[in-house]
């Protein structure tokens, strides 16, 4: 028996229902399921997979209906980032953009082998988008992060 994901993120987001279908678009995640509160239409579950991964989008409630845990939006931003392994990252940061995203670190070649950048969704939610272009060596990686960080002085 295959053992399903251990790992399930859940975001919170405002606008459930929007969320789901970003997170089609942008990168190409399959919904699985969806329940909605019938009087206001707010997304209690989204059930999403993304390359065989589950993840799960709810609205954000009010402690007066049990919710405990508040979107971005309401806290002025996230404490968490999520980075997709992706096979070309900027047509995703591109993507991402034309549904509403900002970019905060453009594409760009990085000293670990990848092409990264990262966007934050119209949800609030931070996403490091990384295309590994070549594996290399932990020192390699150290000596390109050393040259890296003195650059940028």
């Amino acid at each position: 028996m295959q053992r399903e994901d251990q790992f399930i993120p859940e975001l919170i987001v405002r606008n459930g229902v929007a969320a789901l279908h970003f997170y089609k678009a942008v990168f190409g995640a399959e919904e699985v399921d969806r329940m909605t509160q019938t009087a206001t239409g707010k997304l209690i579950h989204g059930e999403l997979s993304l390359d065989g991964h589950k993840f799960f989008v709810c609205d954000e409630f009010p402690a007066s209906e049990g919710g405990t845990c508040k979107s971005p939006e309401t806290l002025g931003g996230t404490g968490v980032r999520i980075t997709l392994q992706v096979d070309d990252a900027d047509a995703i940061v591109n993507r991402a953009v034309a549904h509403g995203a900002r970019v905060t670190m453009p594409v760009q070649d990085m000293f670990w082998g990848a092409r990264y950048g990262k966007i934050v969704d119209p949800f609030g939610h931070e996403w490091g988008v990384n295309q590994q272009l070549k594996e290399q060596s932990h020192e390699t990686t150290q000596v390109a992060a050393a040259e890296f960080f003195a650059n940028r002085k």
